[in-house]
């Protein structure tokens, strides 16, 4: 194998945590601040790129950082290696209530898996993490979070997560219509391209957005019910020092109230 060959528990259910089991030398990468805890004996180490191409000259790690950058990733990404004589344990969740799904990318075409460019939480070393752009210029102009996406190559586990409920979708030569937020990811097989959501009465007055991602093939698609950017519109929307009103709660005394209250 290529990538390092680790084991895993997910604990949870609706906030969950990946435990990553490191073998003595064994390396786990991940986007920065993703880490929980530790055991003892595991070190960190931040590098400009994903390891996964041991000779790559310094030009080609500038480039593979300035994407990231560019599309608003982190510079780095860290390294977290089992430095002691005996099997170590870490943990890492994602920043917003969720879940988790773990892929062996061996078992998948091609060993890739595609997913929206803040879905990937860790994977084992020499899993090459990747940004890539959707060439269709309509999704270029209207695709919003699924414009940007990420790229998971290798034949180890990598670990990515979702908002809410995550759904699993196997198409056979089949279509799937998704809000382009809702989308997690997809293997190869799936072809992916933007379109409008009905006509313009719709798309002002229908509250599903301007656009959807059309889904094409044979393969396999995550869904999430809970994107995060939903989320964080009705918490802004109700927060009263953002501007948003309470929703279903506080003191009837309003402003008053707030000052009674600490607020």
């Amino acid at each position: 194998m290529r990538s390092h060959e680790i084991d895993y528990e997910i604990i949870g259910d609706d906030m969950q945590v990946v435990e990553v089991e490191l073998d003595p030398t064994e390396t786990v990468i991940a986007e920065a601040g993703a880490m929980n805890w530790m055991d003892d004996g595991i070190s960190f180490e931040v590098k400009m790129g994903d390891g996964s191409e041991a000779n790559q000259g310094f030009m080609g790690k500038i480039f593979g950082a300035g994407k990231r950058l560019l599309t608003g990733e982190a510079l780095f990404m860290t390294h977290f290696t089992n430095r002691g004589h005996s099997k170590k344990k870490i943990a890492f969740a994602a920043p917003y209530p969720g879940s988790i799904v773990a892929l062996d990318l061996a078992q998948l075409p091609y060993g890739e898996f595609t997913c929206q460019k803040d879905s990937f939480l860790c994977a084992a070393m020499g899993t090459k993490v990747d940004i890539t752009f959707n060439q269709k210029i309509g999704t270029g102009f209207f695709g919003g979070e699924g414009f940007i996406l990420q790229k998971l190559e290798g034949d180890g586990k990598a670990f990515i997560h979702a908002g809410g409920t995550i759904v699993k979708k196997e198409l056979n030569n089949e279509v799937l219509k998704v809000d382009t937020g809702c989308l997690v990811g997809f293997t190869a097989g799936i072809d992916y391209s933007i379109e409008k959501a009905g006509n313009l009465k719709s798309m002002v007055f229908g509250g599903e957005g301007l656009f959807l991602a059309i889904l094409k093939g044979t393969g396999t698609v995550y869904l999430q019910s809970l994107p995060f950017s939903r989320l964080a519109n009705r918490i802004i929307g109700s927060a009263p020092n953002l501007g948003g009103k309470r929703q279903g709660e506080g003191s009837v005394l309003g402003t008053l109230g707030n000052i009674l209250d600490g607020d």
